[in-house]
């Protein structure tokens, strides 16, 4: 009788003093999508929308948002797979009013989204937004970063989206989205603005790599730079992950499948190329940790019908919902990138 006692009692010590005997492995998907001109169908006299109206030259009615939307509904459940992508970040959408009728009165209804947007001064009225399920994100906050105002001319660009959330973990994730300015009026003459949004960025990102006593943190977004290019080489200093890492340095996700010829979330003139970026604080690439990813878990979504036939340069470009001006019904001019993460959740 006392052998066997002491028996039950070793085995109950070691139930409660084990985590792992408790702890549920899964896995989540976070993924970015430039959604190329998510406009509502009416005209907002702050911004200059005009040429996403009914009445205006690109013919944008509510027949066509309708389609969009689910358009873009049925991007984000495919990059999903069996499961919707636990975090969504957007850029190029308009409003309050897009996302509301994309999470509610879109296909993506039936996934239980809820979403926070930035609310910037951009000209065109496009912004940036994060799409989270609640069950598997609690927000904690969600804060639209004005990134300031340059020494040199400029016109206002987006703001920087900072989401903080916990997790199943129980871990603080936090994410920073961003969507920098455009190489309008040339790559070279245009590249101060990217870099100036980008160092706010990266002293977002220092701040709570040092406040956070476990920082995980995400940034992604629209850079409209390669990862070779100084906003994301040396202001973020956003490298290919070596063998050594070091937890509160910045790692991206996906430059070293960059380096591939026809790699890339965005073609421009017959070349693939990364526009759209995964970055990670180096506390996300430890496997010993609770959450955790690597760069064979981040990829670019190649779904074909994402894709159409290049007529002008050969092979395949994203299929866009204009072509110029020319409407196509399609999904975007961007690719959506992703990666996923793993994750122990202990019960006790």
């Amino acid at each position: 009788m006392g052998e066997g006692l002491g028996v039950r009692l070793l085995f109950l010590s070691l139930l409660f003093l084990s985590p792992s005997l408790h702890a549920q492995k899964g896995t989540f998907r976070v993924m970015f999508w430039n959604v190329e001109n998510l406009f509502d169908t009416r005209h907002d006299s702050l911004k200059n929308d005009k040429e996403f109206l009914p009445d205006a030259s690109r013919h944008w009615t509510y027949s066509r948002y309708k389609k969009k939307l689910a358009n873009v509904a049925r991007g984000i459940t495919a990059v999903g797979g069996w499961t919707p992508p636990a975090l969504v970040g957007l850029c190029e959408v308009e409003n309050d009013n897009v996302l509301r009728d994309l999470t509610l009165y879109s296909p993506l209804k039936e996934q239980g989204y809820r979403y926070v947007m930035s609310h910037s001064a951009d000209e065109r009225g496009i912004d940036v937004a994060l799409l989270y399920q609640p069950d598997r994100f609690k927000l904690i906050s969600a804060n639209s970063l004005f990134p300031g105002v340059p020494t040199f001319p400029s016109r206002p660009t987006r703001d920087i989206l900072h989401v903080s959330g916990q997790l199943l973990t129980g871990d603080t994730l936090d994410l920073l989205v961003a969507h920098l300015p455009s190489r309008s009026g040339g790559a070279k003459q245009s590249e101060p603005y990217r870099l100036f949004v980008a160092r706010k960025i990266k002293a977002t990102a220092d701040s709570l790599l040092s406040v956070r006593l476990h920082p995980k943190l995400i940034i992604m977004g629209d850079f409209n730079d390669y990862p070779t290019n100084q906003s994301v080489a040396k202001v973020l200093n956003a490298t290919i992950p070596p063998a050594q890492i070091e937890p509160k340095k910045l790692y991206h996700l996906l430059a070293r499948k960059a380096k591939a010829t026809y790699f890339g979330s965005y073609k421009y003139r017959g070349k693939w190329g990364l526009l759209d970026h995964l970055i990670v604080s180096g506390t996300l690439l430890n496997p010993k940790e609770n959450l955790f990813t690597n760069e064979e878990k981040a990829n670019i979504a190649r779904l074909p019908f994402l894709l159409t036939e290049d007529e002008k340069y050969g092979n395949v470009q994203p299929f866009r919902t204009y072509n110029g001006m020319k409407y196509q019904d399609g999904y975007s001019d961007h690719l959506p990138v992703y990666t996923d993460f793993q994750f122990t959740q202990s019960e006790y």
